[in-house]
């Protein structure tokens, strides 16, 4: 049967679940870097088995080995489905054989519709043609088993991201999966959303689905799975009973170290003659509309940010965050009224070439499509907005003086890769945004934007970049701090505004900070 679990015999009698999928001595190289030293990994029938780890430790190199997009022979070691030996030659080997992942990147098809993106390659026919009733009572017949209220003929570029995330499950669990691994599936979605695919994931433990589940968020990992494996610098560490362990062992089995402040905010040091000192950006009463002639999407903005500070921006999804980071920065939007002054100037026509030349920049939260020209050198990512400064008359980059400028932060920020020669789109993405940040940085800002800096990453890079954002406020620039995590704005924050459908639904200063007091902010209302 489909959902079989093999069963043997102890010394001791006792009866024990034999793995379902098991990877023996696992060992991948890629030129100059071995991303996999011997890992060992076994998956059980009905368990939700979560793989933790720094980015670059492994996991991704990990699950495209299970997946059969790093084909048998391009790699040592064994791996296993019931206990014999299989060869994957390719994506379709790994899904006949019952493993189907799921990236953060879906692999849907937004113009195609609910239905056509679940039998997407297998629609059922009649004769020649495909049987479009049937596909949609089908679709809607497994939308209904899973509780979505979704309707099969609607487009997909019509469905949150949440509703994508279990669209791609349906597609999944309908090709007869009996292992789901699931790569950051909760990095977009809203408390709600989550809340709905863990209830999911575990109605499907229940029916006898494996899965593999890989988070940055412990948290969701300690409600969710049964077992945890930790890998470090390419190695399984170790394997941990969920029941047996704590978030704090977690860590110090990923980061080889034990962690004892997971927010070390340095407190902001106030300066003689503090109420003479202006704010280094001030925002009065700034209204902003999508575009011109349509209704507007940010109401009546007040706040500013002084030398020295965190302020951190909160709320729920669709309340406004990016949409304010991006028109300060001068990439979004149509102001309708209001006034922003930046460096005790008035700054009326924004853009993001005058931004950077004034001292404000915007590391992006969408980090592969608007931060980083993935198929380039890290070299050439990291000075992309300092251009000038490496140049020479006539408008030549001077190749050297960007080398030795790109060095520094190369190394100061601690990117792992084998030189600024190496491609960005093959960094982990902890990597991946330290150069983001890195490139911000080369422009000397006096303010800096961080949009979700920490969204996907794990947390000894968290604790990198929390670190750079103590450097960055010691030395006297403005850090506004955007996220959707309440620990990382409570811990991180000197001030905190919560956004509620574009207006301020509250602002708070350190020692004020609640979670309720900040989430029903969130909502537009007082805190009981």
């Amino acid at each position: 049967t489909w959902h079989r679990q093999i069963v043997f015999r102890t010394s001791s009698s006792r009866p024990t679940l034999m793995p379902l999928l098991s990877a023996r001595r696992l060992t991948k190289r890629f030129p100059g870097v071995v991303a996999l030293d011997a890992v060992n990994f076994d998956l059980k029938a009905g368990e939700i088995h979560a793989l933790c780890g720094e980015n670059g430790a492994g996991k991704s190199t990990l699950i495209k080995l299970l997946a059969g997009i790093h084909p048998h022979g391009t790699y040592e070691g064994d791996l296993l489905v019931n206990d014999q030996p299989v060869t994957f030659r390719g994506i379709r080997d790994a899904e006949t054989a019952g493993i189907a992942v799921i990236t953060q990147e879906f692999a849907l098809i937004d113009e195609l519709s609910v239905a056509e993106n679940i039998f997407l390659g297998r629609a059922p026919r009649r004769g020649w043609r495909v049987d479009w009733l049937e596909m949609h009572r089908r679709a809607a017949g497994l939308l209904a088993d899973f509780g979505l209220a979704i309707s099969p003929e609607a487009p997909i570029r019509t469905l949150g991201v949440g509703q994508k995330q279990l669209v791609e499950i349906v597609r999944a669990m309908d090709k007869r999966t009996r292992v789901l691994v699931l790569d950051e599936p909760t990095a977009a979605l809203t408390e709600q959303e989550v809340s709905v695919l863990l209830d999911h994931l575990r109605r499907l433990r229940a029916q006898g689905t494996a899965c593999i589940y890989i988070s940055h968020k412990l948290d969701e990992v300690f409600a969710l799975a049964d077992r945890i494996t930790v890998l470090r610098d390419g190695r399984s560490v170790t394997t941990l009973e969920r029941n047996q362990t704590t978030i704090p062992e977690v860590i110090k089995q990923m980061v080889g170290r034990e962690i004892a402040d997971l927010f070390p905010r340095r407190p902001r040091v106030a300066v003689a003659n503090e109420s003479a000192i202006s704010s280094l950006l001030d925002v009065q009463h700034l209204t902003v509309a999508r575009s011109a002639g349509e209704p507007p999407l940010l109401h009546d903005l007040s706040f500013s940010v002084r030398p020295g500070e965190i302020l951190g921006f909160g709320g729920l999804m669709g309340a406004g965050r990016t949409e304010l980071m991006m028109h300060l920065f001068g990439a979004w939007g149509h102001r309708i009224s209001g006034k922003v002054t930046l460096r005790e100037q008035p700054y009326a026509d924004a853009s993001p070439r005058v931004s950077i030349a004034r001292g404000l920049v915007l590391a992006t939260e969408d980090r592969r499509r608007y931060g980083l020209v993935l198929e380039q050198p890290v070299g050439f990512n990291l000075s992309l907005s300092s251009l000038p400064a490496c140049t020479r008359a006539p408008m030549r980059i001077d190749q050297e003086k960007e080398y030795v400028r790109n060095q520094h932060f190369f190394e100061s920020l601690r990117i792992k890769a084998p030189g600024q020669h190496a491609r960005a789109g093959g960094l982990s993405g902890g990597n991946q945004q330290k150069v983001v940040l890195g490139k911000a940085l080369m422009t000397n800002p006096a303010v800096v934007m961080l949009d979700e800096p920490t969204r996907g990453i794990d947390v000894g890079a968290k604790l990198e970049v929390y670190e750079l954002i103590n450097r960055l406020t010691g030395e006297g620039r403005a850090v506004i701090l955007v996220s959707s995590e309440l620990p990382e704005l409570m811990g991180m924050s000197d001030r905190i505004i919560m956004l509620a459908a574009g207006r301020i639904g509250g602002e708070f200063a350190r020692g004020e900070f609640t979670p309720e007091k900040l989430l029903a902010a969130a909502m537009g209302r007082a805190a009981a």
